[in-house]
């Protein structure tokens, strides 16, 4: 059922995001760098790496510099055109194409890069990948703004997401993980959508009762609530 709903809705909103693809691919083919796509390795099911297609919306060569594998809020290495696609989440669009492909499903736990992936705790880092990655998912939604906190906090970002974001993310990719089904996942396309159409509207973080505590424990402990 799970892989069915992955390639049905693939297909379907690669059609519908067919001419908006060719907009963003023609703004961001003249502007900045002139690059349109950037493929990034990450962690995925079963431990195996892949890489995710995304839209540029960095500097070139940015994970080798700055904050590294991690993104800051007003992060000078992102594009003018890139900051609006990030903001809106558009840049991440391109993983349909992982979806239909197979390496990823629409609702997982996001994929992320071998480095980033390590500041998971051992004990979710073993059980995480028993399920394939998707392209939004509990986690995402919960710290959809993630740049932000750690934006905001005066310690190193590294040591933020390390010890503070990692390990809160991780127990809500395993809740997901211990609940996951057909209804929840319909659950969190609808509030990712939320997420998307009102960003300031935390309402739908309420329809998940029983997930680790929330959030404000986080920023509570960096002073950023």
């Amino acid at each position: 059922m799970k892989r069915a709903l992955d390639l049905v809705v693939s297909v379907i909103a690669l059609a519908f995001l067919a001419l908006p693809f060719a907009l963003i691919i023609l703004v961001l083919r003249f502007t900045g760098e002139g690059k349109v796509w950037y493929l990034q390795e990450r962690v995925g099911y079963q431990g195996k790496r892949f890489r995710v297609y995304k839209f540029v919306t960095m500097r070139e060569n940015s994970e080798y510099t700055g904050t590294k594998d991690i993104t800051l809020r007003n992060d000078p290495r992102v594009l003018p055109v890139g900051r609006l696609l990030r903001k809106a989440k558009l840049n991440e669009l391109p993983q349909i194409i992982n979806v239909l492909k197979g390496d990823m499903s629409l609702v997982g736990w996001r994929p992320l890069m071998p480095a980033s992936f390590a500041y998971y705790p051992e004990h979710v880092q073993e059980r995480i990948i028993d399920l394939k990655p998707g392209l939004t998912g509990l986690g995402s939604i919960v710290f959809r703004d993630e740049e932000a906190i750690v934006a905001r906090s005066d310690k190193p970002p590294q040591q933020v997401y390390r010890n503070h974001i990692a390990p809160y993310k991780g127990e809500l990719e395993l809740w997901y993980q211990e609940h996951q089904g057909f209804g929840l996942d319909l659950k969190i396309l609808v509030a990712t959508a939320w997420a998307v159409l009102f960003p300031h509207d935390q309402r739908h973080l309420e329809w998940f009762p029983g997930k680790p505590e929330d959030r404000e424990k986080v920023e509570s402990e960096l002073g950023t609530g």
